[in-house]
């Protein structure tokens, strides 16, 4: 093979090995990295532009829809996305090539993502709202199946010491994306429905582009599995490890559900600036443009460290916020927005350690069944506390706050408790 022909790859593991820290084991790992971390940001870019609990409330409210629809937004997404994972993991592990279980799954959010781009653009009020809300069904089941074969196809195509920084780079790379989009939407240049219909086309065109180049991944095939196609769940749910993994990640759902409350209790102090589209998305896209990276990387050297990290310092921005409610300031213009940056730093800790913990623990022949029985459970888990929020809330908001405080702080201590992945 001449010289010419070697340099690409060459090139290709030169930068992945400045990504991931250490050299590929062999070039089509430095290739597979590189499409990992193309693919992925374009679908974190997607993520944000799409978001229901920001983009698609505001858009539906402009729209005219009713507010029990605009309320069904967030449980349709979180739960859509998670509880069919047990019935879609089977399916992954009877194919030769999972990667065609993510291919489709990011083809068809694209497809739903223009659907509701087409809705917002012809429909309006209640029909506009059960025709978004409908293809915010099909995006969140197709999501279920890139999350349940994801953790897969990485498994068996990126080194285990490197994974977290192909997630992490992608998590900070696509957040610059998201971060320009945050504060259009707070300069008010996109308080039209006009822009944010073209944010959501691009978020559409953002899924297929990741499908597109997810489809060169070089995936070994599977031999083909003899054994009950039921074995992997029985493995996964016997495994106490799995079962502490899934209590201490439900315990840090109170991050992902916490956000909301602090703005309303910046709301309660009449911070009319939080009420704007920007300010979460903002938040959320510095805090993961600033911290996903390294937490992939430390994540790469001890997850469960992370999680424990990122509870105590969820815990902590909890508590500063109850503090700053309770002296009359959380309504100052500066305040809670350094309290969500601070949730958000944390709740990406969570994000990246997760996913990096399940993937390094889990066996080689049940990746899927485990990422399945995890996801299906947390989806749940997500129901009941958020449900349990909602109910909290009604006190009042800080009672919320709170009370997800004290699930962050004791997620975060039993994070110890499990077992260190990467060690093996």
């Amino acid at each position: 093979m001449s010289v010419t022909e070697t340099r690409p790859e060459a090139a290709a593991g030169g930068l992945f090995e400045r990504i991931a820290g250490s050299p590929p084991e062999d070039a089509a790992e430095g290739r597979n990295g590189l499409r990992h971390v193309t693919s992925l940001s374009l679908t974190k870019v997607s993520d944000g532009l799409i978001d229901p609990k920001l983009v698609l409330s505001w858009l539906l409210t402009a729209l005219g829809s009713p507010a029990w629809v605009i309320g069904a937004l967030v449980p349709i997404r979180e739960a859509g996305a998670l509880i069919p994972q047990i019935a879609l993991a089977g399916w992954v592990e009877r194919m030769r090539r999972r990667k065609w279980m993510w291919v489709a799954g990011s083809a068809v959010q694209g497809m739903a993502a223009l659907s509701i781009a087409a809705a917002g653009l012809l429909l309006e009020g209640l029909a506009a709202g059960l025709a978004i809300c409908a293809a915010l069904a099909v995006l969140a089941l197709a999501r279920a199946a890139c999350s349940v074969s994801y953790k897969d196809v990485l498994g068996r195509t990126v080194g285990e010491s490197r994974r977290g920084a192909v997630t992490g780079l992608a998590g900070s790379a696509a957040s610059l994306a998201v971060v320009v989009f945050a504060l259009l939407l707070m300069s008010g240049l996109l308080q039209e429905k006009g822009p944010v219909l073209i944010a959501i086309t691009l978020a559409g065109l953002c899924w297929l582009g990741a499908a597109a180049i997810f489809s060169t991944l070089e995936e070994t095939p599977v031999e083909e599995r003899h054994e009950s196609a039921t074995l992997p769940f029985r493995k996964a749910l016997r495994d106490n490890g799995l079962r502490r993994f899934v209590l201490v990640r439900g315990l840090l759902v109170s991050t992902a559900l916490a956000p909301p409350y602090i703005v309303l209790l910046a709301a309660s102090g009449g911070d009319a600036a939080l009420k704007q589209l920007g300010a979460l998305v903002l938040a959320s896209a510095a805090a993961s443009f600033l911290s996903s990276y390294v937490w992939g990387r430390l994540s790469d050297r001890s997850s469960r460290l992370v999680l424990a990290l990122s509870g105590a310092a969820a815990s902590g921005a909890l508590v500063i916020a109850l503090v700053l409610d309770a002296g009359g300031i959380m309504g100052a213009g500066w305040v809670a927005p350094a309290v969500l940056f601070g949730l958000m730093i944390a709740y990406h800790g969570v994000r990246q350690a997760r996913s990096v913990w399940l993937v390094d623990y889990a066996p080689d022949d049940a990746r899927a069944s485990y990422a399945a029985v995890a996801n299906t459970a947390i989806g749940l888990i997500l129901l009941a506390a958020g449900a349990a929020g909602g109910v909290l809330s009604s006190m009042s908001p800080s009672v919320a706050v709170a009370g997800f405080a004290a699930m962050a702080a004791l997620g975060g201590g039993l994070a110890m408790t499990l077992e260190d992945a990467e060690a093996g």
